[in-house]
């Protein structure tokens, strides 16, 4: 009779276990989505006050996530890389850690004001540096999934850094960059 009782248990805490891990794995595709949505895209909460200019901005506050140029809109998003869930740093080649960040940046082509933004290839130059004037290297490397494309960078951080970020995007057919400087504060572990 124990034995009976015992082989019911694990055959019912079994099933559980089963249906747990396959919740597990359907909110794991939702939250890689989600991640990649608003993590590698930074497009999500946009608030459009971005110059028309091609002049290179003063920094940005934190919440700013692009620029209009009035063809083009420059959107950026910059995240220590421990906030991205390990899935998505590893299909990306991303090393996860509380003392380095990520720069994403895509540059989108405007046809009207109220339909949708098309990514464009461009050129993406980067200069990071902290408030020391320390600067950083930062490589940007093109991504592209389905019409999607973006490039991003990573550079390492210590203690409490604010690092300002000097972004040049050219995109495909200009001759003209795209500026945006914005400032982000990181704390590492």
């Amino acid at each position: 009779m124990q034995t009976t009782r015992m082989k019911r248990r694990r055959r019912h805490s079994a099933a559980p276990s089963a249906t747990l891990r396959e919740t597990s794995r359907t909110a794991a595709k939702a939250t890689l989505s989600v991640a990649l949505a608003v993590a590698i895209v930074g497009i999500v909460g946009c608030n459009p006050q971005g110059a028309a200019s091609s002049a290179a901005q003063t920094a940005q506050p934190s919440n700013e996530s692009f620029q209009d140029f009035g063809n083009y809109e420059v959107h950026y998003n910059a995240l220590r890389t421990d906030a991205l869930t390990p899935e998505i740093a590893r299909s990306y080649g991303i090393q996860r850690s509380t003392n380095r960040v990520m720069l994403n940046v895509t540059a989108l082509r405007k046809k009207a004001d109220h339909e949708p933004r098309t990514p464009v290839d461009a050129t993406v130059q980067v200069d990071a540096y902290n408030l020391n004037g320390q600067l950083k290297n930062m490589e940007m490397r093109r991504v592209s999934e389905g019409d999607a494309i973006y490039y991003i960078g990573e550079v390492s951080i210590s203690g409490a850094e604010i690092l300002v970020f000097d972004i040049s995007v050219t995109p495909g057919g200009e001759t003209t960059p795209l500026k945006v400087k914005f400032k982000r504060e990181f704390f590492s572990n």
